[in-house]
């Protein structure tokens, strides 16, 4: 008998849960035994596993592609109307999808972990397999009992419901995915401090080995925040990047608490210091991600997001859920208590200034969790629904990220165990004085309307000219000759150009969030053609609307000819689209880029008159906001290709026995 891409799916899925179920256990019983042929089974079966899970999900992708209504997810999730790429971005864009997306990179990783991990002691190794194996069991078992993405519908229906019209766009194909790279990229950290805590022991060619898997879950995450706020921000047509929703949320703070450990794993690789926080930063950091994962399948939320509906699915990531983290954490309990604490250090110091860093940012995630968490536990509890929004972050959050943001600079500028903060005050007084420069400018600028935000700009400056002074520092610039700074310069290692782009990635954002916070211009008005909206230095007529058709929608496309002071002109054309098949409608946002602002318009309804409600933003800097996020992803990939992070420790002696290495200390 043939069999369909939905048969081949489901086995591949049966057959990736056999494999799991034994990358549990048998490398784990041969590093306890030391038997080097039951932990050689680890990276075979690990790399075969994600084979077919792969296949499965290529063959999740083939139903879709082919529009195969007899499977109730394509059905659900699908039409034949869309185009080709919303038909591939519609497999994740759903419950079932999006738990197979999560397993395929949960697959990769350790497929990656296998292949490129020799250098690795064969004990440690066997553990960390093992333990992602035991998270691929749980969520294969959860896919195939209540969430089967392969489901037949009998008789098949003659066309689909069609995709979530808000979820048809290019952003969802960068998106999620990018998301899901750096949510489950962070089960390698974990699995490693299990397999640290299995074995009893942890040193700091751990931290080496951990942090290159850390810090690729990382850049990941920062690039699909970045997405998604971006996505969200033209897509909803509200005018915002942020909005503190609890889906938001969910992937803050494993990037907030994934930046500590990154942190606190240098402390450790560099000192052999925090060794125990670090573990215990490694099992939060996922453990987050774990979270995050329950309040978006689960159905506690109703969110464009939140797909999973059905209760027993819930309780099954709550099973999950309760089993990893609480699991991680008593083990942690029994074990830490053991190992050997590591160095000393100095307050006025590099490792000091990292604890400031890492106190700070657990702070924060705990404000965040508290915020997503409280509405969510009082509507369980009591059936009161609340929302908790911008006022409580700006009140808690960021408090915060003030001193930790000002403190940033300082870091690079101490050295190691005891450090000098009157020397590194000095060496930074030209970031100081653009700072300060910064701030009198602005204050200038705005009329002296208030000082908050002219801080906040003096802050970003701060941050950026920071991480500027450091690498002239370490080049030693004017003091010598040009050509032996730029021979210092070029010979830095390229992690020390990665963490200067990363911070400075990180004033871009601030000040982009701190322009349009503050001085962006809205105006919302009723228009009808040939009437015009003042917009600062710019003029908004409204011309026309006119009616069109697309793929599996139609639309009413409005144009504006927007006219500039400066007497250029230029058309913007916001729509609204109207899906039939499943009754809804989106609105498509205009975007005209100006340097680093944009102009922003939006659609609102038709008054009783025949005007057109317009939303109408000039956004100073915005673009700043997701520019931050790319360069600080793109100092991640830059500290990734230094070598030092790629080898992460010698390679094993040729002449060594794989079964007799321990994990040293």
């Amino acid at each position: 008998m043939d069999l369909s891409f939905a048969e081949i799916g489901h086995y591949s899925l049966v057959l990736a849960l056999a494999l799991s179920l034994l990358q549990s256990f048998v490398p784990l019983w041969g590093a306890h035994r030391l038997d080097g042929r039951l932990m050689s089974v680890g990276p075979v079966v690990a790399v075969v596993n994600f084979g077919y899970v792969a296949l499965a999900f290529a063959a999740l992708v083939a139903v879709h592609v082919t529009s195969d209504f007899s499977v109730a997810n394509v059905y659900e999730n699908s039409n034949s109307q869309i185009p080709l790429l919303f038909k591939i971005t519609g497999v994740w864009g759903n419950h079932e999808g999006s738990i197979l997306l999560w397993i395929l990179i949960l697959a990769l990783f350790g497929a990656l972990v296998a292949l490129f991990s020799s250098n690795l002691p064969d004990t440690l190794r066997a553990r960390v397999l093992s333990v992602q194996g035991w998270i691929g069991t749980a969520f294969l078992l959860f896919l195939l009992l209540t969430s089967n993405p392969f489901a037949r519908l009998n008789p098949a229906p003659m066309e689909g419901q069609d995709l979530n019209p808000v979820l048809q766009d290019i952003g969802l194909a960068i998106h999620p995915p990018m998301l899901y790279l750096g949510y489950v990229g962070f089960s390698i950290a974990f699995s490693f401090a299990i397999a640290a805590l299995i074995d009893g022991r942890i040193d700091a060619a751990w931290a080496r080995w951990v942090r290159p898997w850390t810090l690729l879950a990382w850049l990941f995450l920062t690039l699909g925040i970045a997405m998604g706020s971006y996505w969200a921000y033209y897509e909803l047509g509200w005018g915002g990047f942020w909005f503190w929703d609890p889906v938001e949320n969910a992937s803050f703070m494993p990037w907030l608490a994934g930046t500590a450990l990154l942190h606190s794993a240098v402390v450790m690789e560099k000192r052999g210091a925090l060794k125990i926080w670090t573990i215990l930063l490694a099992i939060l950091t996922f453990s987050l991600s774990l979270l995050g994962t329950f309040i978006v399948r689960s159905g506690v939320l109703t969110s464009v997001h939140a797909f999973a509906s059905d209760p027993t699915r819930g309780v099954f990531i709550l099973a999950i859920l309760t089993a990893f983290i609480g699991g991680a954490l008593v083990l942690f309990a029994w074990r830490a208590p053991g190992l050997k604490q590591g160095g000393i250090f100095a307050p006025i110091s590099r490792e000091g200034a990292l604890v400031f860093n890492n106190l700070f940012l657990i702070a924060a995630t705990a404000t965040v969790l508290v915020g997503t968490l409280y509405p969510l536990a009082l509507d369980t509890l009591t059936s009161r629904k609340i929302s908790v929004g911008s006022p409580f972050y700006q009140l808690t959050f960021a408090p915060l990220m003030v001193p930790l943001l000002l403190a940033v600079p300082f870091g690079p500028m101490l050295a190691w165990k005891r450090g000098d903060l009157k020397g590194a005050a000095q060496r930074l007084a030209v970031a100081m004085v653009l700072s300060v420069i910064a701030v009198v400018l602005a204050l200038f600028l705005s009329g002296a309307k208030g000082v908050l935000a002219p801080l906040a700009v003096g802050l970003g400056i701060w941050l950026i000219a920071g991480s500027v002074v450091d690498l002239t520092e370490r080049a030693r610039l004017f003091r010598g000759s040009l050509s032996t700074s730029f021979a210092r310069l070029t010979g830095l290692p390229r992690s020390a150009f990665g963490s200067a782009l990363g911070h400075a990635g990180l004033g871009l954002t601030v000040l982009g969030i701190t322009f349009v916070s503050s001085w962006q211009i809205e105006a919302i008005t009723s228009v009808k053609p040939g009437q015009s909206i003042p917009l600062g230095h710019y003029q908004l007529t409204y011309v026309e609307t006119t009616n069109g058709r697309g793929p599996n929608f139609r639309a009413e496309v409005s144009r504006f000819q927007v006219t500039g002071d400066n007497g250029r002109s230029f058309t913007m054309a916001p729509s609204k689209r109207f899906f039939s098949a499943r009754q809804s409608a989106t609105t498509e946002s205009a975007l005209k880029t100006i340097w680093l602002s944009q102009i922003y318009l939006s659609l609102g309804d038709r008054s009783d008159d025949g005007s057109l409600v317009v939303r109408a933003y000039y956004k100073p800097l915005v673009t700043l906001i997701w520019l931050g996020g790319v360069v600080m992803a793109i100092g991640g990939v830059i500290s990734l290709s230094d070598r030092r992070l790629r080898v992460g420790a010698p390679r094993k002696a040729r002449a060594r026995k794989p079964a007799a290495e321990p994990v040293s200390t």
